[in-house]
């Protein structure tokens, strides 16, 4: 048997309506991703990356089409139904970090457990290991203008991950790092990956950090030209 899957995505079309013109993002586009996949998806401006990266995590929807996260068929759901799933099995990683200066690294991991009934030593125990994850342990009474943007980074992944979603998505992790930083932050991603199971999905224009995933995806005007099955590499080894 082979593994179960994690994303299942059947003819989903996506289109936005500007008064009486409408814009085609999607077209019949059908996507299977197996539990504990890492995909990134590659091509061109415009080609429909996010809009796809947006469909999986439930922040937007399909015109038509099925988008199945998880075995939840995500167009059958309410706007609360999906908000609360979301919070519940996603991680998010943006190119920009989105932390909040006047919070400490400790209190920006916490944000999403706030959500939660978690009681305080239990929302502490699960920041404090999200930030040794990311290698940060003693830096959680730092704010995100004492550390470097690869260390920014890696708050905002500790945030994505200490809710144990079974989910990451990222959109253009790297692309605001200098290539040191990248390096580190991809092979933080891999090790999650490999180590804890995380499925990603990774947007990116960057063919070196589209070597780290297991398969890579390339769309183009909204639909699939090419999907690579790569081979996995140890973390740290070069592909």
């Amino acid at each position: 048997m082979g593994k179960p899957h994690s994303i299942v995505l059947q003819n989903v079309n996506k289109e936005y309506r500007r008064d009486e013109f409408v814009i085609p993002v999607l077209s019949d586009l059908d996507l299977v991703v197996d539990e504990g996949e890492y995909l990134a998806l590659m091509g061109p401006s415009g080609s429909g990356k996010t809009t796809l990266l947006n469909l999986i995590a439930g922040l937007d929807r399909a015109t038509s089409g099925a988008v199945i996260v998880h075995g939840q068929d995500l167009g059958t759901m309410s706007e609360g139904q999906v908000t609360r799933w979301r919070a519940d099995n996603v991680g998010f990683i943006f190119q920009l970090y989105n932390l909040i200066p006047v919070l400490t690294a400790f209190e920006n991991v916490e944000l999403p457990l706030l959500l939660t009934h978690l009681s305080k030593k239990h929302r502490r125990e699960n920041v404090m290991t999200a930030l040794r994850a990311v290698g940060l342990d003693g830096r959680e009474d730092h704010y995100p203008r004492q550390l470097s943007g690869g260390q920014e980074q890696r708050v905002a992944i500790a945030r994505a991950v200490v809710t144990d979603p079974y989910l990451l998505v990222a959109d253009e992790p790297t692309g605001d790092l200098d290539r040191k930083s990248a390096e580190e932050i991809l092979s933080l991603l891999q090790q999650l990956n490999t180590e804890f199971g995380k499925t990603i999905v990774m947007v990116t224009h960057d063919p070196q950090a589209a070597q780290r995933a297991s398969r890579i995806l390339h769309l183009d005007k909204g639909k699939l030209v090419r999907d690579e099955q790569q081979i996995s590499f140890p973390v740290g080894v070069a592909s």
